[in-house]
């Protein structure tokens, strides 16, 4: 059986985009993996919204992600990405967050250039560290690698805000002569800027599709069509989830049954009533 990282790097070999709606816990990322998605991706935005309903700017720690990530990644056969921020420290620190996702179960994961305290890639106020520290960050997350963590590595920048296309561009190409598995440059703010990044790597690269964010939301063929090879729906379960619990809770509090509700015969099936029943009867 193939390890979580051989999978993504198998999925990464075939051709074609791949769609990647991003979950925030065990229930999410079952619910992607039975709606026939080959991939998902623990959101750090949304753990941090819905473990502490706290923003993304790095208030949650590296070890209640990991906590977080052991949960989903055991939920689910498919591979996960994990949101690893920037590692959780210097380059060190990045070495050990890699080993310890691997453990966990990630097929891969996510370091950025930010300065900490991070923040969510498409809000305003964020910061990067300079081009030698962020390439040293990507180093030991490859030291990590070949030392035995057997984790991909996605290496992601936020300098398009504070310094430019152009850097955001050349931090890029350094994440992949270091060797990154999969870039990701975030945020970028046209059409052009997304074909000029995807002309320009060689790894595979992510876009990021956040409703109403500063990147152009795009169809999946026109993301596919432009070079890119994942893209990521980060916000848009938790966005539907807080939508329908608000539908509810408004039905509720007007005495109105709630309308839109999954029958309790298949809440049940998804979190495995029948087969704990299977397992249970063989021991009696």
């Amino acid at each position: 059986m193939m390890s979580s990282a051989e999978s993504l790097r198998a999925l990464l070999a075939k051709p074609g985009l791949v769609t990647m709606p991003c979950c925030f816990d065990a229930l999410s990322a079952r619910l992607v993996e039975s709606a026939g998605f080959p991939l998902t991706f623990m959101s750090g935005f949304a753990v941090s919204a819905t473990r502490l309903a706290l923003p993304d700017t790095g208030l949650i720690s590296y070890a209640e992600m990991l906590d977080q990530g052991r949960d989903i990644c055991a939920a689910v056969r498919i591979p996960v990405i994990g949101d690893a921020d920037t590692g959780y420290g210097n380059a060190v620190n990045v070495k050990r967050t890699l080993q310890g996702y691997a453990r966990a179960g990630f097929a891969c994961a996510m370091i950025e250039d930010q300065q900490w305290p991070k923040r969510c890639g498409h809000t305003d106020g964020k910061q990067v560290v300079s081009r030698d520290e962020a390439f040293a960050r990507v180093r030991a997350a490859v030291d990590a690698q070949r030392e035995g963590a057997d984790v991909l590595i996605l290496a992601r920048t936020d300098a398009r805000q504070t310094h430019g296309f152009d850097e955001a561009l050349a931090r890029v190409r350094g994440f992949e002569e270091i060797g990154a598995d999969i870039v990701f440059l975030e945020a970028p703010e046209s059409v052009d800027e997304m074909r000029a990044f995807c002309q320009a790597a060689r790894a595979p690269t992510l876009a990021n599709m956040i409703e109403n964010g500063k990147t152009p939301l795009l169809a999946p063929a026109a993301l596919e069509e432009l070079g890119f090879k994942i893209a990521a729906y980060p916000l848009t379960l938790l966005s539907s989830a807080v939508a329908a619990m608000q539908a509810t809770l408004r039905d509720l509090s007007r005495g109105i049954p709630p309308r839109q509700l999954v029958p309790f015969t298949e809440l049940q099936e998804l979190v495995g009533f029948a087969n704990y029943d299977r397992e249970r009867a063989r021991y009696e």
